[in-house]
């Protein structure tokens, strides 16, 4: 049965209303070292990032540590905001967005939803992924039948363990909650 650990990005420098793909800043760096350090006292698996800066920057303090190569698979990037709707408008969105759920947002945001926990569960070997927010989220939805968009403030860098058997994803353990600002 794969071990799947849903790593949270370190804190980005900008936020979504003023940053399309902000990198982190110098806390988050310090959050990325240190659950490198943290999940590199583990034996080596395969890690997977999202695309996107933030994450794969978290991504490669772990690689870096276990000398091996990151994955970057868009399945597990950030919930996409809807067409049109300006950068400075996103956070208004998002706030909205995830004080509801999946059906509440209709047929895109649920493929989204379903796209990450598919992905989670095709993976045969114990894999770290770096991912957002929402994503993981999605995967702790679909491992607790519950289809609130937020069901977990995770913080930065927090560890969401998940087992599988190919068909459905089981929480072994929710990742350290904080205060989540939308920025």
């Amino acid at each position: 049965m794969p071990r799947v650990v849903m790593v949270r990005h370190g804190r980005a420098t900008g936020g979504w209303d003023d940053d399309p793909d902000p990198g982190l800043d110098e806390l988050g760096r310090q959050q990325a070292q240190a659950v490198a350090a943290l999940l590199g006292t583990g034996r080596r698996v395969a890690v997977v990032s999202s695309p996107l800066r933030r994450c794969q920057e978290t991504a490669s303090a772990l690689a870096l540590h276990w000398s091996v190569s990151v994955t970057l698979n868009s399945l597990v990037a950030e919930i996409p905001s809807p067409e049109g709707v300006p950068l400075d408008n996103r956070v208004g969105w998002l706030r909205k967005a995830t004080a509801g759920t999946w059906a509440d947002l209709g047929p895109r945001y649920q493929a989204y939803r379903d796209g990450v926990a598919n992905y989670v569960l095709s993976l045969t070997d114990d894999t770290v992924i770096v991912s957002h927010f929402i994503a993981i989220n999605a995967a702790i939805g679909s491992a607790t039948n519950d289809d609130r968009v937020v069901i977990a403030r995770l913080d930065n860098t927090s560890c969401t363990v998940f087992d599988h058997d190919g068909t459905s994803l089981r929480l072994v353990e929710s990742g350290a909650e904080a205060k989540t600002l939308f920025r």
